[in-house]
């Protein structure tokens, strides 16, 4: 790999910009680093992966990631963006069948910085069963990546039944965390010694397809569900009441936030409800449903709870169908409410940008 550079007070491989010029750097880099972490098995390489999917339909997602510090309390990019995408399939019903993995290097990079994360991005989709099938590696000038940027795209299958997202969700709806919230974006604030505070918080950075799968398993009727990241829940149920024109109703002393979150969000300034996470999802079901829900979602994360419910238009309609909905009071529609301990209502509004830059 690449020497030190003159600079260096110690010698440290680093990337140099001939690691994405598809020479004999970018070769060895391929071939001692990633070839060994992911294949292919008989290590020839080609311009495609082929891979076998099954009959179904299939689920199909992409993003890329961007986070500073690169390694952080809980994880790091690398296993950030394996399960990110995971997380997405997850969120339609999907089991993830192939990922594709693109590295964005800057020069100068430390490579043990790199080793560190392609072994996570490894680790990361051994433990969520699947393969990263196929990729690419390009290198900037210095000064222009945060060292580092991922963007993983990821292929899964769908179950039989119906069709999981903002569509099916109804009048009467429970509405669910699957844990508490805001712990990913404290986490990366401290590590970054930007604004003097401490905590022994690590990021939730987890799996949810698990928990999903565990769900569906018992066949509840999952009407929608949503992975908590950039925006908090916050962002989750404003876009939910959007998209269906429902009124979301939210317990705010229901939601569950741990107290390093609280105490550093309100030193900060900072609304926990939009705080990124990396971990949590919000889940929409029949309120006949939510008992049994809640205990799977429990039985991975004890601060899972119930946190309000979709309104009913309380006149009559038909709620399976929606049409409820339109005898809504317009200023209702497509709302979130937050109701305090004291019974105080307000409207949730959003920022116009993110609460902090590059958390996910």
């Amino acid at each position: 790999m690449a020497s030190a550079s003159p600079g260096d007070s110690e010698a440290i491989e680093r990337v140099q910009l001939g690691h994405g010029g598809g020479g004999s750097l970018s070769q060895q880099l391929i071939a001692e680093l990633l070839v060994p972490a992911f294949g292919p098995g008989d290590g020839v390489l080609h311009d495609a992966a082929t891979f076998q999917a099954g009959p179904g339909p299939l689920a199909f997602s992409t993003d890329a990631y961007v986070v500073r510090p690169l390694i952080f309390p809980g994880g790091d990019i690398g296993r950030l963006a394996v399960i990110g995408t995971v997380n997405d399939l997850a969120m339609v019903g999907a089991r993830p069948l192939a990922l594709s993995l693109a590295l964005i290097l800057e020069e100068g990079l430390a490579m043990g910085t790199l080793r560190q994360v392609v072994a996570s991005i490894r680790t990361a989709a051994a433990a969520c069963g699947v393969p990263v099938l196929t990729g690419d590696t390009k290198v900037v000038e210095r000064g222009k990546g945060d060292g580092l940027y991922i963007t993983t795209s990821g292929v899964g299958s769908l179950g039989p039944g119906p069709a999981i997202g903002p569509p099916a969700v109804r009048p009467g709806d429970a509405i669910l965390v699957s844990g508490d919230l805001g712990r990913h974006g404290v986490a990366i604030l401290a590590a970054r010694h930007e604004l003097g505070f401490r905590t022994e918080l690590c990021s939730d950075l987890a799996s949810l397809l698990p928990s999903v799968q565990a769900l569906l398993g018992l066949g509840l009727k999952v009407h929608a569900l949503r992975d908590l990241t950039r925006g908090g829940l916050a962002s989750a149920l404003f876009e939910i009441a959007r998209d269906t024109g429902l009124l979301l109703q939210i317990e705010e002393e229901a939601v569950p936030i741990a107290p390093a979150v609280a105490s550093a969000c309100e030193l900060l300034g900072l609304d926990p409800l939009a705080m990124a996470n990396e971990g949590r999802l919000v889940l929409f079901l029949p309120a006949a449903e939510a008992a049994q829900a809640l205990a799977v979602l429990q039985g991975f994360q004890p601060e899972a709870a119930i946190i309000g419910a979709v309104a009913d238009a309380g006149m009559p309609g038909d709620s399976e169908s929606g049409a409820g909905n339109r005898l809504l009071p317009a200023i209702a529609r497509g709302a979130v409410l937050l109701r305090n301990a004291y019974g105080v209502q307000r409207r949730l509004t959003l920022g116009r940008g993110e609460q902090l830059p590059r958390i996910c």
